[in-house]
C-alpha cells in the first residue's frame, strides 16, 4: 500500500521523522483503534490519534455532553450538550478527515459485550472511569489477545500503562490492580476535581504511547513497553515508571484464564 500525494503532504512531518518514516505512516493507515471512553482522556487523545493517520476507529461511550465536561473534554463544544457522545465523537472526526473509517457505539460496556465492540482490533485505548469497566475491558484483551493501553487521571496525577496479557510472559491490567477492584465505586472527578490541562497531558501521552505499540516491528518508535506504568505528575511536575510483573495467579492471563 502507498499514500495518495494529499495523504503524504499531510503527514510529510511524521514521514520525515527517521523513527517513523513512510514505512510507519503507511502501517498507521491501516491499524484499527478502538477507544472505550470519550471524555477527559480519550477527547484528547482521540484527537492526536486521528492526526496521526490511524486508518479505522471504533468508539464506545453510553454518555450524553454536559457542560461541565466542556473543560476537559476538548473535541466537544456547547452545540454537543444533550447529545450522546460517540455521536459528537464521529461529527468531529468527519469534520477532521473525510478519510478516517469511523464506528461508534453508545452500549454501556460489561463483560458480556466488550468482546464484541473490540473483536479484531489492534489496540484497545482505554480511558474510562472505574475499576469495573476496565478489569472487564482487560479480560477481554486477553480473550480477544489485543493489546490493551490504559490510562487514567485524577486531579493533579495520571497514568498510563501498556499491556499484553495474552502473552505468555506479559502482564495485563488486572495483574496490576487485582482483584479487589471489581466494582463501580471510584472516586469521580466531580467529587475530587480535576485539573483539565492534566486530563490533556495524559490523554495526548496515552496517545504517543498507542503509536508506539502500533509500530512494533515496523519503526524504531514502536517500542510498546509492556508492563510499564508512567506516573504523571502535574503538581512537580514529574514522571516516573513502574514495572508490572506478570501474576501467575491472575484469574485474567493467569494459566486459570486460560
Amino acid at each position: 500500500m502507498s499514500l495518495s500525494p494529499d495523504r503524504l503532504d499531510r503527514f510529510a512531518r511524521h514521514i520525515v521523522l527517521p523513527e517513523i518514516g513512510g514505512a510507519g505512516q503507511v502501517a498507521l493507515s491501516e491499524k484499527h483503534v478502538a477507544l472505550i471512553g470519550l471524555g477527559g482522556i480519550g477527547s484528547p487523545a482521540l484527537q492526536y490519534l486521528a492526526a496521526s493517520g490511524i486508518g479505522r476507529f471504533t468508539l464506545v461511550d453510553d454518555d450524553v455532553v454536559e457542560e461541565s465536561n466542556l473543560q476537559r473534554q476538548t473535541i466537544f463544544t456547547a452545540r454537543d450538550i444533550g447529545h450522546g457522545k460517540a455521536t459528537s465523537a464521529r461529527r468531529w472526526m468527519a469534520n477532521f478527515d473525510e478519510a478516517l473509517d469511523v464506528t461508534i457505539s453508545d452500549a454501556r460496556i460489561t463483560s458480556e459485550n466488550v468482546g464484541d465492540l473490540i473483536a479484531g482490533v489492534d489496540l484497545v485505548l482505554d480511558g474510562t472511569d472505574n475499576f469495573a469497566t476496565r478489569l472487564a475491558v482487560s479480560d477481554a484483551c486477553v480473550a480477544e489477545r489485543t493489546p490493551l493501553l490504559s490510562a487514567a487521571v485524577g486531579r493533579f496525577q495520571g497514568q498510563v500503562g501498556a499491556f499484553a496479557g495474552h502473552l505468555a510472559r506479559e502482564a495485563c491490567y488486572r495483574c496490576f490492580v487485582g482483584d479487589a477492584f471489581d466494582a463501580e465505586d471510584c472516586d469521580t472527578c466531580a467529587e475530587d476535581g480535576m485539573l483539565g490541562a492534566m486530563a490533556g497531558w495524559v490523554g495526548s501521552f496515552a496517545a504517543m504511547q498507542s503509536v508506539r505499540v502500533l509500530l512494533q516491528g515496523v519503526s524504531t518508535l514502536g517500542d510498546p513497553q509492556w508492563g510499564k506504568i508512567h506516573i504523571l505528575d502535574g503538581m512537580k511536575p514529574a514522571m516516573r515508571t513502574l514495572t508490572i510483573g506478570k501474576d501467575p495467579a491472575c484469574r485474567g492471563c493467569g494459566p486459570a484464564s486460560a
